[in-house]
């Protein structure tokens, strides 16, 4: 028997443990819960092991129970608290998912480096996202611009005249922050104070092209623009026809006034979106069931206007009939949605349709796709109507033409636009906000992502450290690899092996033990419901993919392990 201690929510608690063998297995549990102090928990501790040297059976010290009790609500008070903002960034410095950029010279607001976890799940995110929206779709491609494009792209845009914020500073606070033109004189601080305006700013990152005579250039404010300049080379050349969209991923750059909220609101941050090109007098889209009937929640337009915050459950056929959206707009939005239905986080997702006021200046309908974050609601994508205005633009400002020849309607015409956008980076902040769990049982925290999505697909533990078991799970490891991101760690005990795993979202733990080179086999343990199969070497690699893909029941992909331990043993 020995003391140990467990963090909950940065505080450290004081227990009694003992390790128990029970044939093969040690098992090690909490018998007592021993308080906060350490002095005093070592003073319980005594009166315990000298209980068990007076009756020679453990028993429990009278106080116990009211110590476990204790427990529970110093446990229960972390389940009902909030997780804010800044344990997360936390979490992600600490586990190698998110670093602050140049953080030795003392960083840069606005600006992060996506750490080793961190990389392989944002590009899971954006390699889910192109298959979704590009691979999966029959008239779809896609396209990868250059960050910095002509300065004339940015007049004929828009950007240079009206990408600019409004800031401001509280007169009560002294925060500083920035309001749409919109809200001024509207708008109050979150301390109730009033805002005193210190003037409209540019997001636009400025910067020179060339070196002897330097020409002013911009970095790209949004990915939206290449789509635009390069449409029709890509009509010509991908032997698409209208209907059709041109799909980008992409870092962007916003000088903001004040970045916030962890990777919400930088200055650099990556973009999927896509335009959809539609005959200017097609809205014949053949939405089906599935999307008609998805079901949201919608703050619209008439109760913000009363400075309502209300959400009314709606469908996407009753937008369409209340003639909030067109049938292509709607199609987008639905399938918008079912991405992150996929994803796992559309239960924290709500519409809020755009007020005419604040419309930007090149849409006649926009929709935000907010999710539910530690610090509000707020957008992790949108869905805008662009109509012509981008191309049409582009055609007066270059002096080039930008009709295309449309074969079913023998027209030449210049083609509207439905623009649905994403927050990649806010996608990976969603997502780990979504999945972040403390175990009360386990006593430690449980990152659950979606198999398909978690950095690392699984990891290989020999348990004993002999020279065969740990050549077969080498072996073992080395034939995953060749097609997953899998680790190799034996490293520590077993349990802290998975506790390590378990908190940076590896879904499944492979253990080679003693009977794995007699039977061929070795043990899979689920991260989430910590249950055990055991599955033959030969057959691993396409459980896993199966487990992987959703393809197969964990119960079902192997003989169950018994890892119940019977109290009165």
């Amino acid at each position: 028997m020995y003391l140990t201690k467990k963090k909950i929510n940065g505080k450290e608690y004081y227990y009694a443990r003992e390790s128990i063998r029970k044939g093969k297995k040690v098992i090690s549990k909490n018998i007592a819960y021993l308080g906060a102090d350490k002095k005093e928990a070592e003073r319980k501790m005594k009166e315990i092991i000298n209980n068990r040297d007076d009756k020679k059976v453990l028993k429990p010290i009278n106080a116990e129970k009211i110590m476990v009790k204790e427990e529970k609500k110093v446990e229960q008070k972390v389940a009902d608290k909030k997780l804010t903002i800044d344990e997360l960034a936390t979490f992600c410095k600490r586990k190698g998912f998110v670093f602050k950029s140049s953080e030795i010279y003392g960083g840069m607001s606005g600006f992060w480096d996506y750490a080793p976890l961190g990389a392989e799940l944002f590009n899971n995110i954006k390699a889910d996202f192109w298959k979704f929206f590009v691979h999966d779709k029959e008239n779809m491609t896609g396209i990868d611009a250059s960050i910095i494009s002509h300065p004339r792209t940015w007049e004929a845009s828009g950007h240079i005249g009206s990408f600019k914020d409004v800031a401001v500073v509280c007169k009560k606070c002294k925060k500083s922050t920035k309001i749409d033109k919109s809200e001024v004189g509207k708008a109050k601080c979150e301390c109730n104070g009033e805002y005193e305006v210190l003037g409209e700013f540019s997001l636009m990152f400025k910067t020179s092209v060339g070196a002897l005579n330097p020409m002013d250039a911009y970095l790209r404010g949004e990915t939206a623009q290449g789509m635009f300049l390069d449409f029709k080379q890509i009509y010509d050349t991908s032997r698409q026809k209208l209907p059709f969209g041109i799909v980008q991923v992409g870092k962007c750059f916003r000088n903001e006034i004040a970045p916030r909220d962890f990777l919400f609101r930088d200055r650099e941050f990556t973009i999927g979106e896509f335009e959809f090109f539609i005959h200017p007098e097609d809205d014949d889209c053949k939405l089906d069931d599935e999307h008609l009937n998805l079901k949201l929640r919608l703050l619209d337009a008439e109760e913000q206007e009363k400075g309502g915050d209300k959400l009314k459950e709606t469908t996407i056929a009753r937008m369409i009939k209340e003639k909030r959206l067109g049938k292509w707009h709607a199609y987008w939005l639905a399938e918008q949605l079912l991405w992150f239905e996929k994803l796992g986080i559309a239960s924290k997702i709500k519409i809020r349709e755009h007020m005419k006021s604040e419309l930007s200046h090149y849409s006649s309908a926009t929709f935000d796709l907010d999710y539910e974050y530690p610090f509000g609601s707020k957008e992790v994508g949108g869905n805008a109507n662009r109509g012509q205005y981008d191309l049409k633009q582009h055609a007066k400002f270059s002096s080039e033409k930008m009709e295309v020849y449309d074969e079913a309607s023998k027209q030449r015409v210049i083609p509207r636009v439905i623009e649905p956008t994403f927050g990649i980076d806010r996608i990976f902040l969603a997502l780990i906000c979504q999945n972040y769990f403390f175990d009360e049982k386990r006593q430690n925290i449980i990152l659950k992502l979606p198999a398909y999505l978690a950095p690392i697909k699984a990891a290989i533990f020999p348990i004993i450290k002999e020279e065969q078991f740990e050549k077969l799970a080498r072996d073992v490891y080395h034939d995953l690899k060749k097609e997953f991101y899998v680790v190799y760690d034996s490293g520590g005990s077993v349990g802290r092996r998975y506790a390590r795993n378990d908190e940076i979202g590896t879904h499944f733990c492979i253990t080679i033990d003693e009977d794995s080179a007699k039977n061929k086999d070795v043990t899979i343990r689920d991260r989430d419901s910590t249950k055990q199969i055991r599955v033959k070497i030969a057959d691993l690699r396409d459980v896993i993919r199966k487990l992987i893909n959703n393809e197969l029941v964990f119960e079902r992909a192997g003989k169950i392990v018994d890892t119940r331990v019977k109290e009165n043993e």
